[in-house]
């Protein structure tokens, strides 16, 4: 699958907010910042799986027939599911 320019750049933010998060941690910030800089990490991770499950979806759904529709589409679900555990 080809991916474009968008879920690059919202991995390379995440990337920056890792970066960020270490550097928070050696200087001994709070637990409570260190966290909730986690937990933005945590949801802009989320929106790129499900960006890209959608796309995913998306060309699969438009090439296929219309039983391997329903196999792309549980596919997905369970891609979905299985990124929430």
């Amino acid at each position: 699958m080809k991916y474009d320019k968008q879920i690059m750049d919202r991995l390379r933010r995440v990337e920056g907010q890792i970066r960020g998060i270490l550097k928070m941690m050696e200087a001994e910030k709070s637990c409570k910042d260190v966290v909730s800089q986690m937990t933005a990490v945590r949801s802009a991770v989320d929106k790129a799986i499900a960006y890209a499950v959608a796309l995913n979806l998306e060309q699969c759904v438009l090439e296929a027939s219309e039983d391997d529709s329903r196999d792309f589409i549980q596919e997905a679900v369970d891609l979905m599911t299985r990124s929430k555990s």
